[in-house]
């Protein structure tokens, strides 16, 4: 039970909370490095849209965010599928974030 009010409340939080679409400050330290974004970054922005059911948004903020939005959702559930989630998770964020480096439109 408390995870569930938990994940209920990040849920509504996510959903509650707007925030711009670029943002004023970035706290991406590898984003500040080298002026490309990095796997995560517009994560926060996308997990937001999606818990508003704004989908388009979301893929447009971060093309994993609905792996992402699985990944911790997953957290609810003690099941022997979870850790080969987020291996493949994390793997996916890996390619995503060599991908965003040397593509310049990701």
């Amino acid at each position: 039970m408390p995870r569930l009010a938990l994940a209920a409340l990040v849920l509504f939080a996510l959903w509650r909370i707007t925030p711009p679409p670029e943002p004023v400050f970035r706290l991406c330290g590898f984003h500040w490095l080298t002026g490309r974004p990095c796997p995560l970054c517009g994560l926060t922005r996308a997990l937001c849209a999606l818990a508003k059911g704004h989908f388009g948004q979301a893929i447009a903020f971060n093309a994993l965010s609905p792996l992402a939005f699985l990944m911790l959702g997953s957290l609810l559930w003690d099941s022997p599928w979870r850790a080969r989630l987020w291996a493949g998770g994390l793997a996916a964020f890996a390619l995503y974030g060599v991908c965003r480096i040397f593509v310049p439109f990701l």
